[in-house]
């Protein structure tokens, strides 16, 4: 096989724990054992909760669609349905819990959601740490992985820190890196560090988190033809829930998929300020590759299939993605006054004016406080902290530089290989 034919990703072997638990599950009726269909998984949510009002019916055509994908496409280990069925239970009793909720609490929507600042951007385009060194700012509020994956009872501001969802969410997630433990390199995981807006919007069964969870090719085509309109709206009502009792001055938010979504975000969220990255294209589908393959691996052993994730690792998916935003920047669908762009080389050269050129464009003045938090972040957290992810870039990805021309000069992004 010669390079340009090489897989684009290739596993690590698996911890020798779960290589020993996958194989004997391997011996089990799994779907009996660990059962995926839709009346388990729904019977199971409402004796959790003690509900069975799952608001409204948009989410059932999307859910059916995935667990159908999960048993004919993932093939999943003993461990990758164990983390499927929880995932989508957790998910399911979210929903349960949000209907509930509402109901009880109708004032809830009367929260107003002002002027929201989302980070948007290729994946491993520098949308993590930015995210991070923004947070830092105490007049912004972020919704914490223990939050997103559970926020109701509505979390209180006296009880903030001490909730014992964090314990919960915090097991849940760090399992991430003893299933894997070359993700750590990849991506930190806590209960307490901020989280992507993907795990806000699982309640809708249409997110791109899901999606990048299993090789479920269905799925993910279901998801590109989408109506995303219900799915931002559900994201605005998890937020109102969070600031009911625990307000926020000002939301940050981050997710590479609302890049895909902007016209829509903006019909919900018309004040939003946007924040754009930009990174070297082939060098972000290049470390987006081995991230997907990780994820993937932790619930299956089926070979890497990189078209069920072409979106974000395949060149010219990628490019019209890119193409996409310029076109709705230049027909103002994006109006300038809402989007900012922030180029990876300078938060990693100069991280501060950066983050100043931000604010400026919006308005917003930067506390000295925040400034010093931001530096002081910086500080402690230095790259490779977790680990050096490794990955390689094959033939194939530097052939397709010239899609991107057009995208590098107008942003003035540098190759990086």
């Amino acid at each position: 096989m010669s390079k340009s034919d090489s897989p684009l990703w290739t596993p690590p072997p698996h911890p020798e724990w779960l290589r020993a638990m996958n194989q004997e599950g391997s011996y089990f009726n799994l779907a009996a054992v660990v059962p995926l269909d839709e009346a388990s998984l729904l019977l199971h949510a409402c004796r959790t909760t003690g509900l069975d009002d799952f608001g409204d019916e948009r989410w059932r055509q999307p859910f059916r669609v995935l667990i159908k994908a999960l048993e004919e496409e993932a093939q999943l280990t003993l461990m990758g349905r164990l983390m499927a069925r929880s995932d989508i239970i957790l998910w399911l009793s979210t929903r349960l819990q949000v209907t509930a909720t509402l109901r009880e609490h109708p004032q809830i929507l009367d929260e107003e959601i002002t002027a929201p600042m989302f980070i948007v951007g290729l994946p491993r385009s520098g949308t993590s740490i930015l995210f991070e060194l923004l947070a830092q700012d105490p007049d912004v509020g972020v919704p914490l992985m223990w939050e997103a994956l559970q926020p109701c009872p509505p979390p209180e501001a006296a009880t903030y820190s001490s909730d014992p969802r964090i314990e919960q969410a915090d097991k849940l997630f760090t399992q991430w890196n003893r299933v894997a433990p070359e993700f750590a390199a990849m991506h930190e995981m806590r209960g307490d560090i901020p989280a992507e807006c993907g795990l806000l919007m699982a309640g809708t069964f249409t997110s791109d988190h899901i999606a990048s969870l299993h090789q479920t090719n269905s799925y993910s085509a279901w998801c590109l033809n989408a109506d995303f309109r219900p799915v931002y709206e559900y994201h605005k009502t998890v937020l109102q829930i969070l600031q009911w009792k625990n307000p926020r001055a000002r939301w940050l938010l981050k997710a590479p998929e609302h890049q895909v979504h902007l016209d829509t975000l903006l019909q919900v969220y018309p004040d939003a300020r946007i924040v754009q990255t930009h990174r070297d294209p082939i060098k972000c589908m290049a470390s987006t590759t081995s991230l997907m393959g990780t994820l993937y691996y932790m619930r299956s052993d089926q070979p890497f299939n990189a078209q069920a994730f072409e979106t974000i690792i395949m060149g010219d998916a990628t490019a019209q993605r890119l193409e996409h935003v310029i076109a709705q920047r230049e027909r103002g669908i994006v109006p300038a006054a809402n989007i900012v762009d922030s180029r990876y080389q300078d938060l990693l050269l100069d991280p501060m004016p950066c983050i100043a050129s931000i604010y400026a464009h919006f308005g917003i003045t930067l506390p000295e406080v925040a400034a010093g938090r931001m530096r002081k972040y910086l500080q402690q957290k230095p790259q490779g902290k977790f680990g050096q992810h490794s990955y390689t870039v094959d033939a194939r990805k530097a052939r397709e530089r010239p899609m991107f021309r057009r995208y590098q000069s107008l942003y003035d992004v540098l190759d990086e290989l």
